[in-house]
């Protein structure tokens, strides 16, 4: 069992910047796929970025080059630097995890979940 909890989300103005961090339970943690995902009001969760448990991130094309995932396998955290924050970037963000060895771009690859932080990107 996996335990997540989000923090670092608020308000920023936009092109701005924040860092979301995911901080997880289990002794395994460093073998666990991890993925950000984010929900706006009235839309579907989607995907944002994933990292394999040796690195490397994956990005969605709407934050590419403006999103950075990384881990810190010592802390049992995931990372979420965003920076050049849009309105667009409103939502809900969700930490995620999973056993794979794989990049996971699905919602429904994931098996555990954190609660999410709120990320406000103001005009």
């Amino acid at each position: 069992q996996v335990q997540l909890v989000e923090s670092g989300g608020g308000l920023v103005q936009a092109g701005g910047s924040l860092r979301l961090s995911c901080a997880a339970s289990g002794r395994t943690f460093s073998r666990y796929a991890m993925g950000w995902f984010r929900q706006a009001p009235g839309k579907e969760r989607e995907f944002v970025a994933a990292i394999r448990w040796s690195g490397g991130g994956f990005y969605a094309d709407s934050v590419k080059g403006r999103f950075t995932i990384s881990r810190d396998n010592a802390k049992n955290t995931v990372y979420l630097q965003m920076n050049s924050l849009k309105p667009e970037d409103t939502a809900v963000y969700y930490c995620a995890a999973d056993s794979s060895i794989a990049i996971l771009r699905e919602a429904y690859e994931y098996d555990y979940w954190g609660q999410g932080t709120q990320v406000t990107v103001s005009s």
